[in-house]
């Protein structure tokens, strides 16, 4: 019987890559040359582990085990030593049972990483391979408490993406983070329910990095100001997260997301994640899960976490509801006095950045003027202990004026940590993430109602002709799910 294999590649950057096949030279020949995307960029590698499987399932389902463990749990893995993948995964049962005589050492020449014989593949039954997989998958799953406590509602993939969010090892991390916040966005009722259990496991973990909003209109360099503030911030010892939103067409439903190729060199640091995500029509400039996001990155330890928002306009005001500063970008010559006095976006920033300084000095120092002239009018001055909000210019390409920007974000979070404002700025924003989802809810439950449902193309008709008002077909829709159990 041709066996399935499940293999370990140590790769040159000291990551490791987990992959599955049925042919492993064969296998291995497209990782030495460079078909494999992953390994094309980091190598030479050099095969680490590799074990064999009756069936491509038992295969598969051992691989992706492998993908979630922790760097530490790898490698114990790779040197057969099962006391410490007990230690690390707290289950010593399904260990001992790896481990007994039953399987004649098979399990730890497998995790030495030797060949074991065709003839001894073939004297196991399928049960007995089967049940050797699941004493391997085992100590990732079998046990409900991590890190972050218990996890009574959570499967055991779910299980095994917290313990890798707390992996010392950084490529580790930042899948489970991608990963995490896939499981946020979904849309499917029983990931949502998971979605919840792991971000109440999550909540003790998170609050401690600095939240910074970036907001601005198409073109002022949002991106480009973020890949050099990520980098000028990692350089100087953080760990950088960056939220990009790019709106969702209202004609296809599509985004583009290509903030990632916009920060290239940002990217490929092992210090910094970048998630770019649908805007899903959502207004405000983000999504309906940043919120979210946030705190996953938070508790993977990243230290700063910087929102990018889709840059549409002076009504871009919800990411301020969710960050602990609001930056907004503007470009020289961009408007006049008036312009510069618009209510919405500007009244909330609590810093300004005059991008492209370097194109134009002098029109960048009358904008600098202009809005540090209307800033005044919207009375966020005089206060002993208020912070005043500060405008500033500078060249993102060039990376000129990035350590006049980190100074006033310190002064700003040193002040408002002192004087409590910053403690309760998200204590506001915490409740008002509860009711905008509770409205969010609320909306979702009149869309489901069987009754409405019922209605609702009778009374869009009505009101499209004008044969009932639109005051009236709402109360009585409403009057319909009122009416639900009675």
């Amino acid at each position: 019987m041709k066996p399935f294999h499940v293999y370990l590649l140590r790769c040159a950057d000291d990551s490791y890559y987990c992959g599955q096949t049925d042919n492993l030279e064969t296998r291995l020949h497209q990782h030495d040359v460079g078909e494999v995307g992953y390994t094309a960029t980091r190598k030479p590698v050099q095969l680490a582990w590799q074990g064999e499987f009756e069936t491509r399932d038992g295969a598969i389902a051992f691989e992706r085990q492998i993908k979630g463990w922790s760097r530490a749990k790898k490698e114990a893995l790779i040197a057969g030593d099962w006391a410490k993948i007990q230690e690390l995964a707290k289950s010593k049962n399904a260990l001992r049972q790896a481990q007994g005589e039953r399987f004649g050492g098979e399990a730890l020449r497998q995790a030495q990483g030797e060949r074991v014989p065709t003839a001894a593949i073939q004297t196991k039954s399928a049960s007995v391979r089967a049940e050797l997989v699941e004493a391997l998958i085992s100590p990732s799953t079998s046990s409900g408490r991590t890190g972050f406590g218990e996890i009574p509602s959570m499967s055991a993939g779910r299980t095994v993406l917290l313990e890798s969010l707390q992996s010392s090892h950084q490529i580790t991390q930042r899948r489970a983070v991608a990963k995490a916040i896939t499981l946020l966005e979904s849309a499917r009722a029983d990931h949502r329910a998971e979605a919840d259990a792991l971000l109440t496991q999550l909540l003790p973990h998170t609050g401690k990095a600095l939240r910074l909003g970036i907001s601005g209109v198409p073109g002022v360099g949002k991106s480009t100001f973020i890949e050099a503030l990520g980098l000028f911030l990692i350089e100087r010892g953080h760990r950088v997260a960056v939220l990009a939103i790019d709106p969702s067409s209202s004609v296809s439903g599509g985004s583009i997301l290509g903030d990632k190729t916009r920060m290239e060199k940002l990217s490929g640091n092992e210090r910094a994640f970048i998630r770019p995500s649908p805007s899903g029509g959502t207004l405000g400039g983000v999504t309906s899960h940043t919120r979210e996001a946030v705190l996953v990155c938070e508790a993977a330890g990243y230290d700063v976490v910087i929102v990018e928002t889709v840059g549409v306009g002076q009504s871009e005001v919800a990411v301020a509801s969710m960050t602990d500063l609001f930056v907004l970008m503007q470009l020289p010559n961009a408007g006049d006095d008036l312009q510069a006095i618009k209510k919405g976006v500007m009244e909330l920033a609590d810093l300004v950045v005059i991008n492209k300084a370097d194109l134009d000095s002098a029109a960048a120092t009358r904008a600098r003027a202009q809005i540090t002239s209307s800033l005044r009018a919207y009375g966020r001055h005089g206060a002993q202990d208020a912070w005043s909000p500060e405008v500033i210019q500078m060249s993102a390409l060039q990376s000129v004026g990035l350590d006049v920007f980190w100074q006033h974000v310190t002064q700003y979070q040193l002040l408002q940590t002192k004087n409590g404002q910053l403690p309760q700025r998200r204590q506001a924003q915490a409740l008002t993430w509860m009711w905008e989802q509770v409205q969010s809810g609320l909306q979702a439950q009149f869309h489901g109602n069987p009754k409405v449902k019922a209605q609702l193309d009778t009374m869009l008709h009505a009101v499209a002709n004008g044969s009932l008002a639109a005051s009236t077909a709402a109360r009585r829709l409403l009057g319909l799910v009122n009416s639900e159990g009675k």
